[in-house]
């Protein structure tokens, strides 16, 4: 069993997560997707308050003058089958390496037996049409089918029946994402985004939870065996989840770690081990602005126990109950998380404006370094949306 101090396991997470120092990553795709291997996935969020979706915001704290249009080439390239990239469901909508695609079958498999696949049976007629329609005349918007029957949507309004056929469609592995312009998808036939080589191939469902619970681990880079429930969603109950982790220990594909004062065992990756031995400090000390949904911070109460950093993402919780801000990113400097911060671009004037910036108590604004760092991600952030105006709040408030 490895034994690491606090300070030694936040060293490792920051260096292990390509931040230490950040945006230091050619702006290439062979960049992106070193960075989509490392972490197993990137999820996707549509929401893009900040000027960027959080998928993007990820990639820009490891890429230095990243573009979006890197990693739109990679999903969604002019010749569908060249595509290295796709999007299924890994825990949440995910950003996946195409090579991944057997092990996710799995969740295409789990729809077809739960509400996605009785939904495509109900209404057979429409699905039939509408997969007829992609055949003839794909890919195509969910807006080129009709939109006049309504049913009752997945956040309680109502929304198109050719809206659920597709994302049902979409969920089941019968067609998927071949483009998005903003947040409207282009659906095509499966058949015609990969390769038949691609589709034939098969794993056990076993083979596939194992996986699946290995890029979990592959993202968060120190996962517990007592997750939070939305760490381990779709892989099985906790004794199912045991007897896999049990197994990718025993083979050697997850190292057993205990961190000071922790009780739960978390693993890392063989290959990382060496990131353990690292002594030195994190100099340059620089700052990161990290998306809501980083994987750095998918595990909540590592945060806690490891930054002393208790953070929500409060995008759904009503406004009077906010403790801070609509779309807050954390502020990673150095090894510590020392506050958060609200950047808003207004597409329409070009304008960033940072709304607010939250310091942790006891974090003193006024340390070696802090400020200029900050700028720099600001700029670095501001670059990256394409701002033309930067405007700042003049209090910061703790």
């Amino acid at each position: 069993m490895i034994e690491l101090t606090r300070a030694e396991a936040r060293r490792f997470l920051v260096r292990r997560h390509l931040l230490a120092p950040p945006r230091a990553l050619p702006p290439t795709h062979d960049a992106v997707m070193n960075v989509v291997r490392l972490l197993g996935s990137l999820q996707f969020d549509p929401l893009e308050a900040p000027g960027a979706r959080n998928h993007d915001l990820v990639l820009a704290a490891r890429i230095r003058d990243y573009d979006p249009a890197l990693v739109r080439g990679l999903l969604y390239p002019a010749r569908a089958k060249s595509r290295t990239l796709f999007e299924a469901y890994n825990k949440s909508l995910n950003i996946l390496p195409i090579d991944e695609l057997p092990w996710h079958r799995f969740a295409w498999k789990r729809a077809s037996r739960g509400h996605a696949g009785a939904l495509l049976a109900k209404h057979r007629s429409v699905t039939t049409s509408m997969l007829s329609r992609l055949r003839k005349d794909g890919p195509l918007p969910s807006a080129a089918f009709d939109r006049s029957t309504k049913v009752r949507g997945y956040w309680g309004a109502d929304t198109s029946l050719s809206r659920h056929v597709l994302d049902a469609l979409f969920m089941t592995g019968r067609v998927g994402i071949a483009s998005r312009d903003g947040n409207a998808r282009s659906y095509d036939l499966i058949a015609r985004l990969f390769s038949p080589a691609l589709l034939k191939r098969r794993v056990s469902d076993d083979e596939a939870t194992a996986h699946r619970l290995l890029s979990r681990h592959r993202a968060v880079g120190l996962m517990g065996e007592r997750s939070a429930p939305e760490l381990v969603a779709g892989l099985g109950d906790q004794k199912t989840r045991r007897r896999h982790l049990a197994e990718l220990i025993a083979r050697g594909a997850l190292v057993p770690v205990r961190v000071e004062g922790q009780k739960d065992v978390r693993s890392i990756l063989p290959a990382e081990q060496a990131l353990l031995h690292v002594q030195s400090p994190l100099e340059p000390r620089e700052v990161t602005l990290l998306a809501p949904l980083d994987p750095l911070v998918w595990d909540r109460r590592l945060l806690l126990d490891l930054f002393d950093f208790a953070y929500t993402w409060e995008v759904y919780t009503p406004v009077a109950k906010r403790k801070h801000g609509y779309y807050v990113l954390p502020i990673l400097f150095g090894d510590r998380l020392v506050g958060r911060i609200e950047p808003r671009f207004d597409r329409a004037t070009r304008k960033l404006h940072i709304v607010n910036v939250w310091l942790e108590k006891g974090f003193d604004r006024g340390e070696p370094g802090f400020e200029s760092a900050l700028e720099r991600a600001i700029h670095a952030h501001s670059h990256m949306v394409g701002a033309e105006v930067v405007t700042a709040v003049r209090a910061r408030r703790r």
